[in-house]
């Protein structure tokens, strides 16, 4: 898991992004496609086409940080194009990144008595 310091934004890039794309062109389309500050220190999430590839990129103040997660099966459940940005929790990208439905988790079993 991406250690996440408190008050940072994780940022959805909706729709596809092409995978072979690096820091330089990652950071460029958050600031024309996403129009934010890639330097702000916020995380950044792209997927792929078949949606089982997640890059991640976050400067961390020193320097440029990319994560790349990929899903042996399933895929990561992202926004429609027409969503536009969407901004999540760290919560729900610990969900998202365990390919985990990040919009509306459920609890898979709850004890129903204590001992």
């Amino acid at each position: 898991m991406i250690p996440v310091p408190t008050g940072v934004r994780v940022w959805l890039a909706t729709g596809h992004t092409d995978m072979r794309k690096g820091f330089a062109s990652l950071s460029l389309q958050v600031q024309e496609v996403l129009r934010r500050d890639p330097l702000s220190g916020h995380l950044f999430c792209f997927r792929g086409r078949r949606g089982n590839l997640l890059k991640v990129i976050w400067h961390d103040g020193q320097g440029a940080c990319l994560f790349t997660k990929r899903l042996e099966r399933g895929r990561f459940l992202w926004p429609s194009p027409a969503d536009g940005v969407v901004a999540i929790s760290s919560a729900q990208l610990g969900y998202l990144l365990s390919g985990i439905d990040w919009r509306n988790p459920q609890e898979t079993w709850r004890p129903s008595s204590v001992g």
